[in-house]
């Protein structure tokens, strides 16, 4: 599952990834990524919450790389992801360097609580 959100008074994008995700779900949530991101301000924030997912198909890739470039383009400032285990990191590290300007600021976390605490900054 792909959840959308966002927090306007904070300008801060959300991205929930939970269970086993396909590149059905991904797909489809580009649509709520492109209505989503007409309702931030260049420079917010983005938060990935990867803590509930179990897998992620490889084929969901080229959407993720749409979605970055979406953020990129829509002026995104910071990223904050959370990653409780290593191998979950579905090569978003990587898809970065390519998506992302060099001047947004990218942190990996392992809890909630961690990545509550960078935003609060």
């Amino acid at each position: 599952m792909v959840t959308i959100e966002l927090d306007q008074s904070r300008n801060l994008f959300i991205i929930r990834y939970s269970d086993h995700v396909g590149p059905d779900e991904t797909g489809r949530a580009l649509a709520d990524v492109r209505l989503t991101l007409g309702k931030v301000e260049r420079s917010f924030r983005l938060l990935v919450d990867l803590l509930q997912l179990q897998s992620m198909d490889v084929l969901c890739a080229p959407h993720i790389e749409n979605a970055m470039d979406m953020f990129n383009e829509k002026g995104v400032s910071e990223i904050i992801r959370i990653i409780p285990d290593p191998r979950l990191d579905i090569g978003l590290q990587i898809m970065s360097y390519f998506h992302y300007r060099g001047d947004v600021r990218i942190v990996t976390c392992e809890s909630m609580d961690e990545a509550m605490n960078l935003l609060a900054k």
